[in-house]
């Protein structure tokens, strides 16, 4: 079946049915051809040898000598039979009562009487009566006319065909030999034959599996100069221009990767029913928070409000904008249509995470809202006692003493806040100068923990220290600047932790560096306002308020002078259950 299936067997077996068709015609006409032409040479040596006996016996006045002259030229297995007068034998070479049948079908046959006219008659009787197949069981008659004296008659030479059948036999075996060889040498010159085109076609086929699993540089040997020959060249042809236009499409999708990966804003390709295409890593980041958002509780591939700019988009063929929200970040969103030919298929969306520009523009504002409210106080309060004082409505000195320490106090907040803010200036330009030395770190830490003993049993809150740091280890740091970090960061956690509280200042050695933590259990931060917490002027929740001499740069200044460290500074907070800031400074050389 596989041999069937290959263009080798089926060339073999065409090939090969076409000379066997062919050769057994032929053999069937030879046959037939070869069979006839030993019948008619019967009939022709019968025809001469009865015409030669006819005239012996003519030309002897003595009947009975001229019957056994001619007799003497007849060759077995050819009998004779004389006949005169029509109906009277004379003489016949078949023992008496062996041939009478035949003598009496040959009489009695209204066409051999005919050679009693001047005619030769040749005809074939069957043996029996009965009719078979099988012509050599018949009998060959050959007349001939016979005159002596005034006594018509003729000689008729009868024998039966068996005698060529060996003959036929012969030539029929060296036929059908002739034919068996034929049939031999056509099935090993077709299977050569084919094996010898299709040879050039295997080896294609072979080239082209390879080609197909992307090996382009696959080569197709050229054996020949004819049509299979140019098929291998432009076999070799085609692969060399599919590998150039694989390079070519490769690069460009390289390229068009490499595009989309390094943008900043997320590409999606959709098809007309949603189907999401391309996406890049931005992208991706996008559609995996709307993934967690959705928890399952939908089937939507994309957000719905993509999915309505996506058939705004089909519907007007226009470029269509939107926004997203998503876990707390805004996305502005950007469909434009993306045609075949002059239908739409899909749409290309441009996603662009303003969440920072948002955050930005709000600090901005929320800056100068905050600045202006820590200058509005003082200055109001100064503008209000400088009025009493101008206006005398101070009666006594201790009240003039009084307002005049209120203005002073109130500078003193204004200038700290001024200056706060200068030094966060040049934090964040990068000008800040920072005097580093060696310090015992653990019992630094602790110094300036026990500051705030005294501020925390006022507020009836427990402090705690907790180091498993070994009081010889040194760190090199701006004693000045991490005291100040330790100080904000302590002083916050005591003033918003509750009476019967705690706050816990602990210092671990972690890898390439110190942690610090700073614990309280105050009300905590809500989870919104975490991002946020270092910015200039922030307040979370009001629980969290800073009292009157605080300027609401502390930690701003603290994540700067962190940084400035090479160290870096996070918090965690649960509302009601309280706040830690963490903050780890790296070893320096």
């Amino acid at each position: 079946m596989r041999l069937w299936r290959s263009v080798v067997g089926k060339l073999w077996v065409t090939i090969l049915l076409l000379v066997s068709f062919v050769l057994f015609i032929l053999t069937i006409l030879l046959l037939e051809f070869f069979q006839n032409y030993h019948v008619d040479e019967v009939e022709k040596e019968l025809t001469n040898t009865a015409e030669k006996v006819a005239g012996i016996i003519e030309n002897h006045k003595d009947l009975d000598l001229g019957m056994e002259l001619g007799k003497e030229i007849i060759d077995e297995p050819v009998n004779i039979l004389v006949v005169l007068d029509d109906t009277k034998s004379i003489y016949s070479d078949v023992p008496e009562g062996s041939g009478e049948d035949i003598h009496r079908l040959i009489m009695n046959d209204e066409s051999l009487q005919k050679a009693y006219h001047q005619q030769s008659i040749i005809k074939e009787f069957e043996r029996s009566s009965d009719s078979s197949d099988n012509r050599y069981e018949n009998i060959i008659v050959v007349g001939t006319p016979l005159h002596i004296g005034d006594r018509d008659g003729a000689v008729y030479l009868y024998q039966s065909l068996g005698v060529i059948k060996d003959t036929t036999r012969q030539t029929t075996r060296l036929i059908l030999l002739a034919a068996g060889i034929a049939i031999i040498l056509t099935t090993i010159f077709a299977f050569f034959l084919s094996t010898r085109i299709t040879a050039p076609l295997r080896k294609m086929r072979e080239a082209a599996f390879e080609v197909a699993k992307g090996k382009f540089d696959t080569k197709v040997p050229i054996l020949t100069k004819d049509e299979i020959g140019e098929l291998a060249t432009g076999f070799n042809q085609m692969g060399r221009q599919l590998k150039f236009h694989i390079n070519a499409l490769n690069q460009e999708k390289e390229q068009l990767s490499s595009i989309l990966s390094s943008m900043a804003d997320g590409v999606i390709t959709l098809n007309r029913d949603g189907t999401i295409l391309i996406t890049n890593p931005p992208a991706d980041r996008f559609l995996q928070h709307w993934y967690y958002e959705q928890s399952g509780m939908g089937d939507e591939p994309i957000p719905t409000s993509l999915q309505e700019l996506l058939q705004n988009v089909v519907v007007t063929e226009t470029e269509q904008t939107g926004e997203v929200t998503l876990q707390g970040r805004s996305y502005v969103v950007i469909a434009s249509p993306l045609y075949n030919n002059n239908t739409i298929r899909g749409a290309v969306v441009v996603v662009r995470d303003m969440t920072e520009e948002r955050r930005l523009d709000k600090l901005r504002k929320d800056f100068i809202a905050n600045v202006s409210h820590e200058l509005r106080t003082p200055i109001s309060m100064l503008q209000g006692y400088s009025e009493a004082i101008v206006d005398d409505i101070a009666a006594s000195e201790e009240e003039k003493k009084e307002i005049a320490r209120i203005i002073y106090d109130e500078s003193l907040r204004m200038g700290r806040l001024v200056n706060d803010l200068l030094d966060l200036a040049r934090m964040e330009a990068g000008h800040i100068s920072l005097n580093q030395d060696f310090i015992p770190i653990m019992p630094f830490t602790e110094r300036v923990t026990n500051k705030f003993l005294g501020l925390a049993r006022e507020k009836r809150v427990s402090i705690n220290f907790d180091s498993q740091v070994d009081a010889t280890k040194e760190m090199k740091m701006d004693p000045d600047r991490i005291e100040q970090v330790l100080t904000n960061l302590i002083d916050n956690a005591v003033r918003h932790t509750p009476e019967e509280g705690s706050v816990t200042v602990s210092l671990n050695e972690g890898k390439g560096g110190f942690l610090f933590h700073v614990k309280d259990t105050g009300s905590g931060i809500p989870e919104e306002d975490l991002p946020f917490v270092f910015e200039r002027f922030y307040k979370a929740d009001k629980a969290r308020t800073r009292g009157k001499s605080g300027t609401g740069l502390g930690l701003a200044i603290a994540r700067n002078i962190v940084e400035a460290h090479g160290g870096h500074i996070q918090v965690h907070s649960k509302l009601e259950q309280g706040t830690t800031f963490t903050f780890f400074l790296p070893f320096q050389s």
